[in-house]
């Protein structure tokens, strides 16, 4: 387990950063002035260290000198700061250190930096094998990273941060990601727009009200975190959250209590918070838009959903859900698609992402009038499927219509090659060879290693 040394006096990027690398797995030792610091460095050895510059009795810049002289090894140190030059920049990377970080940054990035800086001079350790394909989000590579990730993270992040584009699939993310820290469906799961709320009552739909707090309070109202304790609370659009209620929320999120207008005591709340936004909160805090303290608050784990042109792998796999949603609401059989149909959903852009193409499912499935629906069902403008993408020929239509469909049939079989092969109607050794092709086995997302010998030539 590596072990950081964290320099940093604020409290609240602090308790980030140190949960944070604890999720990653790191053992982190925080210290918060240089004299705490310099007992640290007495009394242990570090993986690496990161270090604001700006500390309450003294610069981070001359306890890195200190340490350079005291040292044999001086362990990989990663500058953090607000106040940063270039001059101050090469000066120190110069010195010697790993890198300089100024705020506010992506805690992602940083953990990233800090990780490449423990394993520079290790050599490469061969990652275990995966899980059998993980299909839960999207047959894409990117997906089922996503969901590795959320794995790993559902029962150990209490504030994660979801980015991505409108419609992308941030809100899904959310759910999926409390589902498996939820097994047992019984914790709440509140959805809440920050955008959709009128800014003079979302103080009172977030933190509640007694009976008479205001003028038509005429009973007691148990806000958004009231209903969310015990589970999850999703804060979409983040960014569209007034500057006085971000005060308020930070407030709620350091102390894990609310108190409702009109009220005295104080009602402690246990919740995972995951906030969504589609706008770059960064910048935002930079123009003074977007408070940076709550920014490091809620940016503990941040997790990036690619729009649907980024994963054209997952269209027709999402097409097939949604198609079998539309048919089990109806009591209906799902309905096909034509290759032709096929081709159009591939093709298009989708500027509105998983949003746009279920809308665009579910309007051919209302007004088309056969079992199969062909492209004129999807787009009234035919024209339209082909705007800003260029056209794959054939043989890579078929190729990508192959891999997709190999990858629909391995989920459905939780991996096992011998079912999968005997669904398609192919021996086990084709299977692999067309794995291996559309480098599906590289990437271990299938179950094959008891298909081993199948990779010797005979």
């Amino acid at each position: 387990m590596p072990k950081i040394h964290l320099i940093e006096d604020d409290l609240i990027m602090g308790e980030s950063l140190v949960d944070r690398f604890e999720i990653e797995g790191h053992d982190v030792h925080w210290s918060q002035t240089l004299e705490e610091a310099s007992e640290m460095f007495r009394a242990s050895e570090f993986d690496a260290v990161v270090s604001d510059v700006r500390l309450p009795d003294g610069s981070g810049e001359r306890l890195f000198e200190q340490q350079l002289m005291s040292l044999a090894k001086t362990p990989p140190w990663l500058f953090i700061t607000a106040f940063a030059t270039v001059d101050q920049a090469v000066a120190m990377l110069q010195m010697g250190a790993c890198n300089y970080v100024t705020k506010p940054f992506d805690i992602t990035a940083l953990v990233d930096k800090v990780n490449a800086a423990i394993h520079q001079d290790q050599p490469d350790i061969i990652p275990p094998a995966q899980d059998p394909i993980d299909a839960t989000l999207g047959v894409s590579l990117a997906m089922r990273q996503l969901a590795s990730q959320a794995q790993r993270v559902a029962n150990r992040a209490n504030s994660i941060l979801i980015t991505g584009e409108s419609g992308a699939g941030k809100e899904v993310l959310a759910r999926h990601i409390h589902r498996l820290a939820n097994p047992l469906k019984t914790a709440p799961f509140v959805a809440v727009n920050c955008g959709a709320i009128p800014e003079n009552l979302i103080e009172a739909a977030l933190f509640g009200h007694e009976r008479g707090a205001f003028t038509g309070a005429d009973r007691l109202h148990r806000g958004y975190f009231e209903q969310a304790s015990g589970g999850t609370l999703f804060l979409d659009e983040i960014a569209e959250l007034p500057h006085s209620m971000q005060v308020r929320l930070l407030r709620v999120l350091q102390d894990r209590q609310v108190q409702r207008l009109g009220a005295e005591k104080l009602i402690d709340v246990d919740l995972k918070l995951i906030c969504a936004t589609h706008a770059n909160l960064q910048d935002m805090v930079k123009n003074g838009q977007f408070r940076e303290d709550l920014f490091y608050r809620i940016h503990v784990m941040h997790m990036r959903v690619p729009p649907l042109r980024e994963r054209p792998d997952d269209v027709l796999w999402l097409t097939q859900r949604f198609l079998q949603e539309d048919a089990t609401s109806r009591n209906e059989t799902p309905k096909t698609l034509t290759p032709a149909a096929q081709a159009a959903l591939i093709t298009y852009h989708w500027p509105g992402n998983a949003r746009e193409l279920h809308n665009c499912v579910e309007r051919a499935c209302v007004l088309g009038e056969n079992t199969q629906i062909d492209a004129s069902d999807l787009f009234e403008n035919a024209s339209d499927t082909s705007t800003h993408v260029e056209l794959p020929t054939l043989d890579a239509f078929v190729a990508n219509a192959e891999r997709h469909y190999l990858l629909a049939v391995l989920s459905r079989f939780d991996g096992k090659s011998g079912l999968a092969a005997e669904a398609l109607g192919i021996s086990r050794k084709t299977l692999w060879e067309k794995c291996k092709r559309y480098g599906l086995r590289d990437s271990k997302i299938i179950g094959l290693d008891d298909d081993k010998s199948l990779s010797k030539k005979p």
